[in-house]
Parts: C-alpha cells; structure tokens; sequence
C-alpha cells in the first residue's frame, strides 16, 4: 500500500513540474507526455487543483476563430512554485549568507559568476556560429532545457524580449541579487550586445523580463556618442513600468 501511495506521489509531481517547466498546459498533452490516460491526469490535476498547487485557464487553441470551446488549460501557482524551491533554498541561503558573513558580498559575487560559467561555457562557442537575430532565441532554447521555461519575442520599438516563467532560484535570489547580477551579465557576454533586466521573479514580478538591444543599437553602444541609444532603453524600461502588474498576473 505504501508502495502504492509512494508511486502515485511521484506521478503527481511529475504532473506538477511538466506544468511548471512548460505550463499553461492541456490535460490531453500532459497525458501524451507522461503516457497517462485521460482518467489518470484527471486525478492528478483534481489533487493539485484541491492542493492550490496549480490553477485552470482558458485560452483558443492557435489558429481557432470565432466559435468553437476554448482549451482549458493549467498553469503553475505561487504556492505550487514555492514547494518545489523551498528545499533547496534553505541550504542555498543558509550557505550563501555563511559566505557572505565570512568572505563579504563579492565572495557572493563571485560564487555567481562562477554558477552561471557553466551556462556561458556550454553555449559561447554555439553563439558565435548563430546569426545575430537569431541569438535570443537560442538562448532561450537552452534556457528552457534548464527549467526556466524561457521565450523570446521582438519588442516594438526595436530589439528583442527574453522571459523567464520560472527560476528555481528566485527565493535565494530575493535576498542575493547577485544571483541576477551575474546572469544578466552572462547574457550580454553570450548575445553580444548590452542586456537590461526589466523585471524579475525574484523581487516579486511573476516573469523575468530583460531587454536585449538591436545588433544596430549595440552598434551605436560602441561610439562615443551613447546618448540616443542610452536614452531607448530607458524609454523601454519606463514602457514596461506599466505593464508589471500585468506580468505579475500573468505568472500567477
């Protein structure tokens, strides 16, 4: 029986961190991922639901006009974030703060650096042989193969926007930014191209939002003269002032 019940806990958490990797997600494709049958999705997603660890969503399928039920899907909540974090993030801050205590904050700084190396070192030779417009996404890619459940889009006034649905460090991070310091920094060294972090999970934003310029505004970065380019991305950040709160929903 034990067994039993050890089993069906494992299934349920893997339901929970597919959602969370690639959510919001239909039953009907965490069935296919999982080789569940309908009727087994259905109880796990009932028991996440009566959790508060996953909430349902509505959304048209791609291409679905006018008529016609739209999808019914579910997305991850705070609280079923939170439980997959919290672990780990104890040993994390418990760890991060002795260092801090003992070396001061640019021993944080530099165990940052030395965490996101590995990221840089797995991609930098791969970036150099991609197109420039086609970095971001890329990025993202292996962003996303990481858990960060990571996307890529173009902004409107020139540029792109890379966003993080999830990071399995965000409470760590609440009290170390460095943490984001660091990776900020790693994704300006692997685009090629000044990098600004709009808004994050860690300080309470629902996605991590950066900003990455235009390969002609990096190139206008480069000369003395960084006024105009300067003043873009600062109208940039104050545009996505407004819509924060509307990230915040959305990653709720």
């Amino acid at each position: 029986m034990n067994k039993d019940i050890g089993a069906e806990r494992g299934t349920r958490a893997r339901v929970a961190r597919l959602i969370l990797e690639h959510g919001p997600v239909t039953a009907a494709a965490l069935g296919e991922r999982l080789g569940l049958t309908p009727a087994a999705v259905r109880r796990h997603l009932d028991a996440l639901l009566a959790e508060g660890m996953i909430e349902p969503r509505t959304a048209r399928p791609r291409g679905q006009r006018g008529r016609g039920r739209p999808a019914k899907m579910f997305a991850i909540t705070d609280a079923g974030r939170s439980a997959f974090v919290h672990a780990y993030d104890d040993l994390a801050g418990s760890a991060l703060r002795f260092l801090a205590e003992r070396l001061g904050g640019e021993a944080v700084s530099e165990f940052a650096r030395a965490q996101v190396s590995g990221l840089v070192g797995r991609l930098e030779a791969l970036m150099r042989e991609v197109p420039a417009g086609q970095r971001v996404r890329v990025l993202a890619e292996a962003l996303s193969a990481e858990g960060y459940a990571a996307s890529a889009s173009a902004t409107g006034k020139g540029g792109e926007q890379l966003c993080q649905h999830h990071c399995p460090v965000a409470h760590v991070a609440s009290q170390f930014p460095q943490l984001c310091e660091a990776e900020t920094e790693a994704f300006a060294r692997l685009l090629g191209t000044p990098v600004q972090r709009l808004a994050t999970i860690a300080n309470g934003d629902g996605v991590c939002t950066t900003h990455v310029s235009s390969p002609a505004l990096a190139a206008r970065h480069a000369r003395p003269d960084l006024s105009t380019a300067d003043s873009s991305i600062a109208d940039l950040s104050a545009a996505h002032l407004s819509s924060t709160s509307t990230s915040k929903e959305s990653g709720r």
